[in-house]
């Protein structure tokens, strides 16, 4: 039997309620003086309803005294909000100690948040998920990540899951992923989207993209769309320009772009132009251009001085876009300088060194695949990849040995055709084997990326395709 704590009785200084119209008031008042315990908690929520909050914590503590484990519950939350932490721990774990989940996740949360009790709050989760709580497995899934337990943080997933947690199965599909298990990614992708779930449609058609099954691809890009999902837009930009269609690939790129996507604000420009359409063309790159996208800037100012005829304009935007190293833009700006007589500073510009960029798009699995392993590294915010340099590393090794033939082994012909140490070469090749085998190596960290990244620019430098 549970031994509740001892409560003073002062009901001579609690008044009773207002009548109410039915004349509960007055029923309960007398039934809870009689010690009716029921009778005191729904008099002590009837007080709650009227906010009045010293009355209501009276008689809910006179009920909870009594035995009623829903009193003892809304103590908890009442000294959670307007008392202190140590009497809400208290009230919380009289209702857990009963197989209340709702009280033992409570405990959990307060004990883990406020105390830093992992261990005790682990033990009131497990408590909380054994009476049904869907929120204390999931809490449990996350704390076992935490902890290196990816085996045990699956199982909890999974339990979450199947109890109707679609973010724990969108988690359980990175789980998989990460481990090489694409069938059980795409699984649980599925069972998420099927619920609604728009990241994992979308991440699922990732996978299909991935696995070159692009029209499996835009069928979950269009449902993670009905939820506004601006990267499934932006994916079905691409899908539609890929096929010429050029109205309906601005008709998405520009639902994208109006999420403030400055990629998709570039696109959208490109697309404009393609329609003839030099106004909205105009409007896109300078969005894109004015949070400081280079390419954008640049393809303004052209469009400012070819449509517009508007050469102060035009200049200001290729001067920014050559002043982030655009080899292109000091190119121009360099002509436009020179035709105004101003040569001394056209030399300047003239003499930027071209610096090895990626202005090509890598082949559309390669892109799903460095986009998967950005949201996998990055999902609880262990590692911070980005796409572009993912992209442009699988396209570089993709670019440099496309006519290798078997049985050459690329990295020793790439290390003699280049002068690259074989050793950064084969950096380059595990980095981008992890990415397209994903669980054969942990992700990789920012600063690898950093120093393959300078590997693939080096390689194209030197074979000549920069």
């Amino acid at each position: 039997m549970t031994m509740w704590p001892e409560v003073s009785a002062r009901i001579a200084q609690v008044p009773p309620p207002r009548p109410a119209a039915d004349g509960e008031g007055d029923d309960l008042h007398a039934a809870a003086q009689a010690g009716d315990a029921r009778a005191a908690h729904l008099l002590g929520r009837l007080y709650a309803q009227r906010g009045d909050r010293s009355a209501a914590r009276h008689w809910w503590e006179r009920a909870a005294g009594a035995g009623n484990v829903d009193s003892a519950f809304n103590l908890g939350k009442w000294h959670e909000k307007h008392g202190s932490l140590e009497e809400s721990l208290r009230w919380y774990e009289l209702a857990a100690g009963t197989g209340d989940a709702e009280a033992a996740a409570n405990l959990a949360t307060l004990l883990l948040e406020q105390k830093g009790d992992a261990p005790a709050a682990f033990h009131w989760y497990e408590t909380a998920a054994a009476a049904g709580s869907r929120r204390a497995s999931r809490r449990l899934a996350l704390l076992c990540e935490d902890a290196g337990e990816l085996t045990r943080a699956r199982d909890w997933h999974r339990r979450a899951a199947l109890d109707g947690d679609l973010t724990s199965a969108h988690d359980l599909g990175f789980l998989g992923y990460s481990c090489g298990e694409e069938g059980d990614a795409r699984h649980w992708w599925e069972f998420a989207a099927r619920g609604g779930h728009a990241e994992a449609a979308y991440h699922l058609g990732l996978l299909l993209h991935a696995l070159r099954d692009p029209e499996g691809a835009e069928v979950l890009y269009r449902l993670a769309s009905q939820h506004d999902h601006p990267g499934a837009a932006s994916q079905l930009g691409n899908l539609a320009l890929a096929r010429r269609d050029l109205r309906t690939a601005r008709a998405w790129f520009e639902r994208a772009a109006g999420t403030g996507r400055v990629d998709d604000q570039r696109m959208a420009g490109f697309v404009c132009v393609e329609l003839d359409d030099a106004r909205a063309a105009s409007h896109w790159f300078g969005r894109a251009a004015a949070s400081g996208d280079a390419e954008a800037a640049y393809n303004f100012g052209l469009l400012l001085i070819a449509e517009h005829a508007d050469m102060s304009g035009g200049e200001h935007w290729l001067r920014q876009a050559a002043a982030q190293g655009h080899y292109r833009a000091a190119v121009e700006l360099a002509t436009l300088l020179t035709a105004t007589d101003r040569a001394m500073e056209a030399e300047r510009w003239s003499n930027l060194p071209k610096t090895p960029g990626w202005d090509r798009p890598a082949e559309p699995e390669l892109a799903a695949r460095a986009e998967l392993a950005v949201a996998a590294a990055g999902r609880r915010g262990e590692t911070s990849l980005d796409v572009a340099e993912l992209s442009e590393i699988l396209g570089t090794w993709d670019m440099v040995t496309r006519r290798l033939r078997d049985p050459i082994d690329p990295i020793t012909w790439l290390s003699e055709k280049s002068g690259l140490h074989v050793g950064a070469v084969e950096h380059l090749a595990a980095v981008r084997a992890t990415l397209l085998r994903p669980g054969t190596a942990p992700w990789p960290t920012p600063t690898e990326v950093e120093r393959v990244l300078e590997t693939a620019r080096d390689l194209r430098k030197r074979l000549g395709l920069s």
